[in-house]
C-alpha cells in the first residue's frame, strides 16, 4: 500500500509559505530601503557671534570638518576666544547646510548660548506626526 503522507504534507507546506509570505516581503522591502534614504550633510556656512560683529562664516571649516558626510550631527557652541569681539557679548550661532546638494537648511542658537549648548544638524527625513 502506498503512503499518502507525502501528498498530505504538501498542502500544509504551501499554507505555511502563504502565511509567512507577507512578513518575508515586508522584511525584504525594509532591507532594501535602509540605505535608500540616507542623505548627508554638506556645510555651507558656520558662524559664531555675528550679532557681536564676528564675520559670517568664521566657523565654516570647523563645522564642515565635524559634520560633512554625516546624516546628522551635533555641534557644540565653541569656547570663547578671550581676545575676540564675540567674547565681549553673548554670541549667536548659525549653521547652514545642504542635504546632498538638494534642500537648504539652517539652524541657530540664540545669543546667550553657553559653552556646551548643542546645535543639531540633520538630513534624516522625519516620518513622524505632521509629515
Amino acid at each position: 500500500m502506498r503512503s499518502n503522507r507525502h501528498t498530505e504534507s504538501a498542502p500544509a507546506f504551501r499554507s505555511g509559505i502563504i502565511r509567512w509570505m507577507p512578513l518575508m516581503l515586508c522584511m525584504v522591502l525594509l532591507a532594501a530601503n535602509v540605505g535608500a534614504e540616507q542623505r548627508t550633510i554638506q556645510i555651507v556656512s558656520g558662524t559664531y557671534g555675528a550679532n557681536c560683529g564676528a564675520p559670517r562664516g568664521n566657523l565654516t571649516r570647523e563645522v564642515a570638518r565635524h559634520c560633512n558626510g554625516r546624516s546628522s550631527c551635533g555641534y557644540s557652541v565653541p569656547g570663547l576666544d578671550q581676545g575676540s569681539a564675540a567674547s565681549a557679548c553673548h554670541g549667536d550661532f548659525l549653521a547652514e547646510w545642504h542635504c546632498d546638494n538638494a534642500e537648504f537648511h539652517s539652524a541657530a542658537l540664540a545669543p546667550g548660548a553657553t559653552l556646551g549648548d548643542t546645535l543639531v544638524l540633520s538630513c534624516v527625513e522625519s516620518r513622524g506626526a505632521g509629515k
